[in-house]
């Protein structure tokens, strides 16, 4: 798990300005001056369920289409480059809120099919954005030392699988 691949890393970045656990939100120094941060930070979270949903999550359709509706204004243009390649990249002009937005854009279409490897977390606490590099991509959380270890000891207590051994018994 970890880094996602640098078409996707801003992406991460941006959602991850968030911990969710603590609440410290980091959003206003990741974006700067002149950018309209409630704006971008409905975008983030919408951008955290749609990683939710990667993970198999149960996210509401209504924020599947508002993210699309984002997306969608977004401009973008195509640009060439003198050794063949072409990428969408955002269009001129745009104010910093607008160019921000359009940059995430450009980076999910630069990501095809890895974009659906950019999860978050399947812990309620956490939500942090990564990226799935298991070989089936089924991973579930950030962190199988940290977030994986919680929810395997939870599931193995709520099974009643904790019993009452008292010390002397492991002396034998």
């Amino acid at each position: 798990m970890g880094d996602a691949p640098e078409s996707l890393r801003l992406v991460q970045e941006l959602v991850n300005t968030l911990d969710v656990e603590s609440g410290v939100d980091g959003l206003e120094a990741f974006v700067g001056a002149g950018v309209d941060v409630e704006r971008v930070r409905g975008f983030r979270e919408l951008l955290r369920e749609a990683g939710m949903a990667h993970a198999g999550l149960d996210v509401a359709d209504v924020s599947l289409d508002l993210l699309n509706r984002q997306l969608a204004c977004a401009p973008l243009v195509l640009s060439a480059h003198a050794d063949g390649r072409v990428e969408l990249v955002p269009a001129p002009g745009l104010n910093s809120t607008e160019l921000l937005l359009a940059s995430v854009a450009a980076s999910i279409a630069a990501a095809g099919g890895d974009w659906l490897r950019l999860k978050a977390c399947a812990a309620e606490d956490c939500r942090w954005l990564y990226y799935d590099r298991s070989p089936a991509g089924r991973g579930r959380w950030c962190s199988m030392a940290v977030c994986g270890s919680r929810a395997k000891m939870r599931a193995y207590r709520a099974r009643g699988n904790v019993s009452a051994v008292t010390p002397t018994e492991y002396d034998r």
